[in-house]
């Protein structure tokens, strides 16, 4: 047959804003499909990445881990493109992990010739307005003519590749609604081309599948040039740089992001429940909408942020019904795995402070869910009314706390202005229940009004570090990491590029895809040079009697609260930039919470915001980003690895996707920026490193949305964004084991549920656990539990991975072996299978194709018998089993 699936994700995913875990799933998710319906025959061999805007070094190795031969691409960058083109280098060995051992992460690569459309001159869909063929016997008769064009196309195309096989896409967007017009003369085409072989043409034209022609590639046994880096940024014009969706809709990535959280901790807890998750006395609890929902969250027009508005919001519509069905199963594992049938309250509004019930309630209780496979210690900010709170752990312990001042601004008609604070600590892959009781109504008494104090040095810290401001202009001055007695100036302020409606150079406006400032001189967001700002530190333990839950707004002084809960600067940029500088007690890190919104367009100005670091480190024009969240690339200023890079966009030109971190440093000091959703980012200058947090613009960039990015949010006033950025001091050979461990528990964060409490039990007679972990042990710091999730009937889906690259960390980047068969307390495995990343084949039945580099060939290793006793993880590795299970019968 002639019909081939090729690609089988569940969409065609993007490579900059998507993260790895997602990324890993709408593939499987769209493989299995395929498997189920279609048999063995189903599988596809082939990636297919025609449209997406660039190509990440991750989702390749995740692509040839899956079992693909090959991947083929539309887009790169045109000076990359001219470049291979001249060195018949337009298919090449992509080896895309610096860990993984040749030739388990190498994918052999296919650019196209025409992106993803016909040649020029044969586009013979309703939509196009190229000549028909026509071979009648008549006075319009063209084939001449069309037959000679298309001979001198193939011959053109033929000298920028190696082989005597070319390919040719035809077809393009929203094309194919009249197939007959594109068969009728494709195959007029493919039988005049031919005929001319009689007059001795050397041409044979075929209908053909990019596997069939991937495999005449390796027929021919020729080697191949090798790529080590990645296909970012992309450029289709020399003004054109495609970085500004690595930021836009920045409330969507953040919610897709969100989203991905919920579903880890949705199937985790079906997995750990078993068949009671589904059908419990909350109703009938789903997966597959959320999973469905995220995964096709994952498009290069979702994600991305470069879809209509219209289209976003439904994307978001889609998300919100899957957390719908899976708050049903969260509520129907939970009361299993406790014993207790809560009146569970799912407060989704948090990140606004809103919650109806720790607002009116004198009592309740926080359950903390935890999705990491070890102990995490998380703050909890809860909306209340009352002066006062104790708050008990799992045990009946008490556990600090403190009432303080909610963050502004917050909805209109909200009467909550407090926000209860406190530490919670939950086990791996369980959760612990903390009781909430109101001691006292009415707002803190003793609270001062907050006054911005300008004059006197401040500065915060923790027993970790400590944390400077400038007394006279309010910002950021220095970072102290007190563990490691260094100290780094570090200079913190919000600009914003003017974003360009075309000039003599060019007309290309900055839009959802394309970032073009009209200047590479940034403008500070504040008019003044100062920053107005107040010092908040909220902590009990200073013996003073019923000072308890009363926040001391303070003029800093030397002498420092050294056991608050808390300790914050609040700064005010602009009526629409405000930012919150946080040390929490115990946390190595300076949290950033910024709030950017509606930013102002009334002038006619777009702009593009961003917060920007500046250091006295040397970085010589090196900075450093992640891959989709996991691997971690060298980037310089203007420069490219594969070819001599002309830089025509100073500023847009060396922006670069950054999913969850970018980090500059020097021979001995590393600073990190972790980011909670993907944002574009660079370093302009050296020791600087900069975030693009939000985006307003006024013109579209004509590149299909047909619509400017203005995202007006629900007041239509303006969209207003909250996020946070996390800071992180440290050597350069010890900052991998803080940066990686945090970026997971940012990315897979554990979730608050609330209660009334007092729920009666959920089997006559079971005892209610207040704590609960599903794991016997930890899991070693180096060892993430990537996904748990049911599978068939009595099987789970489990992928443990290795978290760290090779040489990142002395300790971290060892290998590191697991015991699965006593790893689980929730139940018992009786049998395990290793498979494929996708979960879709056994890894035994993986057989790919193998290309020879031109440094040489690596020849793949044989699968080793699977010991589930003893399941080693080498840097970088994920391994995929699917585990027969039995669940334990609960005590009654």
């Amino acid at each position: 047959g002639r019909l081939e699936f090729v690609g089988g994700g569940w969409c065609m995913s993007d490579e900059a804003a998507a993260h790895y875990g997602p990324a890993i799933e709408q593939l499987a998710l769209g493989r299995r499909f395929l498997r189920r319906e279609f048999g063995a025959c189903g599988t596809p061999r082939v990636a297919w990445q025609i449209d997406p805007f660039g190509h990440s070094r991750q989702l390749a190795a995740i692509f040839a881990q899956m079992g693909y031969d090959g991947l083929f691409v539309g887009r790169v960058d045109h000076q990359d493109k001219a470049t291979r083109e001249q060195l018949q280098e337009m298919e090449l060995l992509w080896r895309a992990s610096g860990s993984l051992p040749p030739p388990a992460a190498d994918l052999f690569t296919g650019i196209l010739p025409n992106v993803y459309n016909p040649p020029s001159g044969f586009c013979w869909d309703q939509l196009c307005s190229d000549p028909p063929v026509v071979d009648e016997d008549s006075e319009e008769n063209n084939v001449d003519s069309i037959i000679s064009a298309f001979l001198q196309i193939a011959a053109s195309q033929a000298e920028s590749y190696r082989t005597n096989h070319i390919i040719m896409t035809m077809g393009s967007d929203f094309h194919y609604e009249n197939a007959n017009l594109w068969f009728k003369n494709m195959d007029k085409l493919i039988a005049h081309v031919n005929a001319r072989q009689a007059n001795g043409s050397r041409v044979h034209v075929l209908y053909s599948t990019p596997s069939c022609y991937l495999w005449e590639l390796h027929r021919a046994n020729l080697s191949w040039s090798l790529k080590t880096d990645d296909f970012f940024p992309y450029a289709d014009g020399p003004h054109q740089f495609w970085t500004g969706y690595f930021t836009s809709r920045p409330a969507f990535k953040r919610y897709e992001r969100l989203s991905n959280n919920f579903l880890q901790i949705c199937s985790q807890l079906e997995a750990l429940a078993g068949p009671v998750a589904w059908e419990g006395p909350y109703g009938p609890g789903n997966s597959s909408v959320l999973r469905e929902a995220v995964a096709v969250a994952q498009h290069h027009d979702a994600v991305t942020g470069t879809e209509k508005q219209h289209v976003a919001d439904d994307y978001a519509r889609q998300l919100a019904a899957g957390w719908e069905s899976c708050q049903l199963l969260v509520a129907n594992a939970l009361a299993s795995l406790s014993g207790s049938k809560e009146n569970f309250i799912f407060c989704n509004a948090l990140n606004i402070s809103v919650c109806p019930l720790t607002e009116a309630a004198g009592r309740f209780t926080v359950i903390l869910y935890n999705p990491l496979g070890r102990r995490v210690s998380w703050p909890i900010r809860l909306p209340v009314n009352g002066a006062s709170y104790a708050v008990t752990d799992p045990q009946g312990q008490p556990v600090p706390s403190e009432v303080s001042p909610g963050q502004l601004p917050r909805p209109p008609a909200r009467p909550a202005v407090w926000e209860l604070l406190f530490q919670a600590s939950a086990p791996p892959l369980g959760f612990s229940t903390f009781t909430v009781s109101r001691l006292s109504r009415g707002g803190p008494r003793a609270h001062p009004a907050r006054t911005p104090v300008l004059s006197q040095p401040r500065e915060i810290q923790n027993e970790h570090l400590r944390v400077l401001f400038d007394p006279l202009t309010g910002h950021l001055k220095e970072i102290q990491n007190l563990d490691k007695s260094i100290s780094l100036p570090v200079f913190q302020n919000f600009y914003w590029y003017n974003a360009s409606v075309g000039n003599d150079d060019s007309p290309q406006a900055s839009g959802a895809y394309i970032f073009r400032p009209n200047s590479s001189e940034p403008i500070p967001v504040s008019s003044s040079k100062r920053v107005s700002t107040h010092l908040v530190k909220v902590g009990g333990g200073d013996g003073v009697p019923g000072a308890r839950g009363v926040p001391r707004v303070l003029s800093p002084q030397p002498c420092l609260l050294q056991n608050a809960l808390v300790q914050e600067i609040h700064q005010n940029f602009s009526s629409w930039c405000s930012q919150v500088v946080r040390l929490h007690a115990g946390q190595p890190y300076v949290e950033l919470e910024w709030t950017v919104g509606p930013i102002p367009v009334a002038d006619g100005w777009g702009k593009e915001i961003i917060s920007r670091f500046e250091t006295t480190l040397q970085t010589d024009s090196r900075f450093y980003t992640d891959s989709n969240g996991r691997q971690i690339l060298e980037r310089r200023r203007d420069y490219r690895p594969t070819w001599n890079l002309s830089q025509t966009e100073p500023v847009a030109g060396n922006y670069y996707p950054v999913n969850s971190r970018i980090f500059i440093k020097d021979k001995k000091f590393q600073l990190t920026v972790l980011t909670d959703r993907s944002q574009g980012g660079s370093s302009i200058f050296d020791g600087s490193l900069e975030l693009m947090v939000h985006r307003r613009l006024l013109h579209d960039d004509n590149r299909g949305v047909g619509e400017p990015l203005v995202e007006l949010g629900a007041d239509r006033q303006g969209l207003v964004v909250r996020g946070r950025h996390l800071l992180l001091l440290d050597t350069v050979e010890s900052a991998a084991d803080q940066h990686r461990l945090l970026a997971q528990e940012l990315f897979m964060a554990p979730y608050v549920v609330l209660a009334p409490g007092g729920g009666p039990s959920y089997r006559h007679g079971q005892p209610s656990l207040r704590q609960f972990s599903a794991l016997r042990r930890e899991l070693p710091p180096n060892v993430h539990l990537l996904t748990l999730t049911p599978w068939d009937a009595g099987t789970l889906l489990l992928r443990l991975e290795h978290q760290f690259e090779r040489g990142e960390s002395v300790n971290g980047s060892q290998p590191v072996t697991v015991n699965l068969l006593n790893l689980f307390s929730a139940f018992t495995i009786t049998s395990v299978q290793e498979m494929s990343l996708g979960a879709d084949l056994p890894l035994s039945a993986i057989s790919r194709l193998v290309w020879t580099p031109a440094i040489g060939p690596a020849q793949p290793r044989p699968v080793p018998k699977l010991d589930p006793s003893r399941v080693t993880l080498q840097p970088m590795e994920i391994r995929t089993f699917l585990a027969t299970v039995r669940y334990k019968v609960p005590e009654a």
